[in-house]
């Protein structure tokens, strides 16, 4: 599958109605989520594609997580809005990984503001999140400089290891 026809392939399920599409091969997972407000589909569609361990799709990756490997080729990013598609090259940032298996959580309690957010710099040891395994809470440090570009998980989802968490834009 080519750019232009994952292109109009996300059109075409953004248009249909149908809220979510995961599509799972060997080579390949694409997953489509289409946001509603009320019945109506609102013009923003998240598309995540994941790359299976050993393959490439295409020259520039999206937010291409490899499965069960320790080296990560995540690149580039790609957002539709409407009609238009940019791809946001994303080569000069560093991720920040999670170092284990468990829940994500931006905050130290459900009634306190978040560790980091967008747009926050943070140092070696500065507290990005926690992951909780085993009711266990780990804090998870930066371990680089830099500004935080992008967070990568939701509240309270699963994470896996080495699973990109944040992209910092390194000082």
């Amino acid at each position: 599958m080519d750019y232009k026809e994952l292109k109009e392939f996300i059109k075409s399920i953004a248009k249909s109605g149908v809220s979510e599409v995961d599509i799972r091969t060997d080579k390949m997972r694409i997953k489509v989520k289409v946001a509603y407000q009320g019945s109506i589909p609102m013009t923003h569609t998240e598309t995540m594609i994941q790359q299976m361990p050993g393959t490439q799709i295409f020259p520039t990756t999206t937010q291409i997580i490899p499965q069960n490997t320790q080296s990560s080729n995540i690149l580039t990013a790609i957002k539709t809005v409407g009609d238009e598609t940019s791809v946001e090259d994303t080569t000069k940032y560093i991720t920040i990984k999670s170092p284990m298996v468990g829940t994500f959580y931006r905050r130290p309690s459900p009634d306190k503001s978040n560790y980091v957010n967008v747009g926050d710099s943070v140092s070696e040891k500065t507290v990005v999140c926690i992951i909780e395994a085993m009711k266990l809470f780990n804090e998870i440090e930066a371990e680089i400089s830099g500004k935080i570009i992008k967070v990568l998980v939701e509240e309270a989802s699963p994470v896996e290891f080495d699973q990109p968490l944040f992209l910092v834009d390194p000082f």
